[in-house]
């Protein structure tokens, strides 16, 4: 008996929201704000019956041959297969950091200006639930080798939420101090979670070619295997570098590439003038993309300094300066956080050079980035497409949307080098050079998850040849160790749109405006109903 595809999807998101509340939460899924997930020794099983049940279901669901009908269907299953695969084969209860993310953006979904309007209510119950929670983690991590890298990243969680525990929280406008004794037991809680965890040095956080190839191919939608994508990055790391070398002598043939990028840095704007910097190259790229995609115009963005609260987490925690607005509230505008100055002026002004406000901050998150991507993905046919990219705790909601929030981010950011005289010539150096960083990326999300690279090795090559800051190298390589799959979708799905764009031709923004307004959904799955819905010859 088959039954319609939206009363699945119903039952799908009740059920993502009874395993992930947290996600719920930035969703803007209502219902689940109290909550923190369920850990205890049986919740890994009765998870995975909830989700072969919703497979099965799927299997029989009517699908209308409509856009939205294929693609929400896609969707679903590849939420559901990549679930169930994932408790096998790559667990989130066997992931220290799992619980520690959990809790604090457990809390900080209700502290961030896109709270729920329950946010007073379910903080101090979050707050309450954090011991049980925890409990919960040592019949799973006992199970099985960590890394010590997964561990260490728990442990700078745990003291950033100490941070939170005694200076942040008392800072916020919700704060009670009736919450005191809430918040003693969960930092109690955390403490006793630090010290029993144990780590193995000699486990390599390699998820496997198979389960890997299976990411690429049946969640990211991809087409190629993961030698194929490693045979195009290749190719693209010594194109890119080449080309480095050769943009690099025609600007200037007394400096080396890496010579021109570091002057860069200090090229900057004045202290007193960032938030406006930041602004004012947003709405620049705003209107001067408008030939090229519909940007998300009667959208806000409004650019701020850190507010007290969050200043002493940002730095140990997955605080993102942009963070994708909850599909289903998002309301009429957003918050985009810059740094508050430290005590060395010098090296925050250098860190808020004009060429990472331009690309980074004001088109990659901002503009027709992220900010114009997710305005257009809230109105697509399918549901779970306008949920799927939804920043969560450790990453987006949803795999299968990877290929094209962060590869159009990434295209978008070089797009704008089609406006004449957005980018200087030295900042065009900068395009090609995260360009090679993405095909880096891939070859090192590849080569760390299949075996062939040890998590040092990986880092090596992001230090000594992708050309990564030292500074950035351990916390992506870590994250990128738990996350498999997440970095190699940053360059294959630019590479994409970019093959998309040379195969349908015409003016750029009907194609641009097509592609985001099927949401948060694999690129060739995307591309698939773009080619249906152009006129036959």
């Amino acid at each position: 008996m088959t039954e319609p595809l939206d009363r699945l999807v119903d039952d799908f998101l009740d059920h993502h929201a009874r395993f992930h509340p947290v996600d719920a939460t930035f969703m803007g899924l209502a219902g689940s704000n109290h909550r923190l997930p369920p850990s205890d020794a049986e919740a890994p099983s009765r998870e995975a019956g909830a989700l072969e049940a919703l497979i099965r279901r799927l299997d029989a669901a009517k699908v209308d041959d409509t856009p939205g009908h294929r693609i929400e269907a896609k969707m679903l299953r590849a939420a559901l297969t990549h679930a169930r695969a994932a408790l096998d084969h790559w667990p989130r209860y066997g992931q220290p950091s799992w619980y520690t993310g959990e809790v604090a953006f457990g809390l900080i979904s209700l502290l961030l200006p896109s709270q729920p309007t329950s946010a007073a209510e379910s903080l101090p119950a979050r707050l309450a639930a954090i011991p049980a929670f925890l409990t919960g983690a040592p019949h799973h991590l006992r199970r099985r080798p960590i890394p010590a890298d997964w561990s260490e990243r728990a442990l700078k969680e745990v003291a950033a939420l100490g941070r939170l525990f005694a200076q942040g929280l008392p800072l916020h406008p919700l704060w009670q101090p009736a919450w005191q004794p809430l918040v003693e037991a969960a930092g109690e809680s955390l403490k006793q979670f630090a010290e029993g965890l144990n780590s193995s040095p000699e486990a390599r956080p390699a998820c496997g070619r198979d389960y890997l190839a299976f990411l690429m191919r049946d969640v990211h939608g991809l087409p190629w295997t993961p030698d194929e994508a490693i045979a195009i990055a290749e190719d693209a790391f010594t194109r890119l570098g080449d080309r480095l070398a050769t943009e690099a002598e025609r600007i200037d043939p007394s400096k080396a590439w890496q010579e021109q990028l570091a002057e860069l840095s200090a090229m900057h704007p004045t202290l007193d003038s960032v938030a406006a910097t930041y602004r004012r190259w947003h709405e620049r790229a705003l209107d001067e993309a408008s030939r090229l995609v519909t940007p998300a115009a009667g959208y806000e963005l409004d650019f701020v300094i850190h507010e007290p609260w969050a200043q002493p987490v940002i730095g140990d925690l997955y605080f993102l300066a942009y963070r994708s607005p909850p599909a289903l509230t998002a309301g009429r505008g957003s918050i985009y956080w810059i740094p508050a100055p430290g005590a060395d002026a010098a090296a925050y002004l250098r860190s808020q050079a004009t060429v990472t406000v331009k690309q980074t901050h004001a088109v990659h998150h901002g503009s027709i980035g992220h900010h114009t991507q997710n305005a257009r993905a809230r109105e697509a046919p399918s549901r779970l497409a306008r949920l799927a990219g939804t920043d969560c705790a450790s990453g987006i909601a949803f795999l299968s949307s990877g290929t094209i929030v962060e590869g159009w981010a990434c295209y978008a950011t070089e797009l704008m080098a089609e406006v004449d005289g957005f980018y200087t010539p030295g900042e065009t150096l900068a395009l090609l050079q995260a360009d090679r960083r993405n095909a880096a990326s891939v070859l090192a999300d590849i080569k760390l998850h299949t075996g062939a690279w040890s998590l040092e090795e990986m880092r090596t090559f992001y230090r000594d040849q992708a050309g990564f800051p030292a500074a950035r190298v351990w916390g992506e390589t870590t994250r990128n160790s738990l996350l498999p799959g997440t970095r190699l979708m940053y360059f294959l799905g630019t590479e994409q749109i970019k093959a998309l764009r040379s195969e349908i031709g015409g003016e750029p923004k009907p194609l641009f405006d097509a592609l985001l307004g099927h949401g948060h959904v694999p690129i060739a799955w995307a591309a698939e109903e773009i080619r249906r819905a152009a006129p036959k010859a």
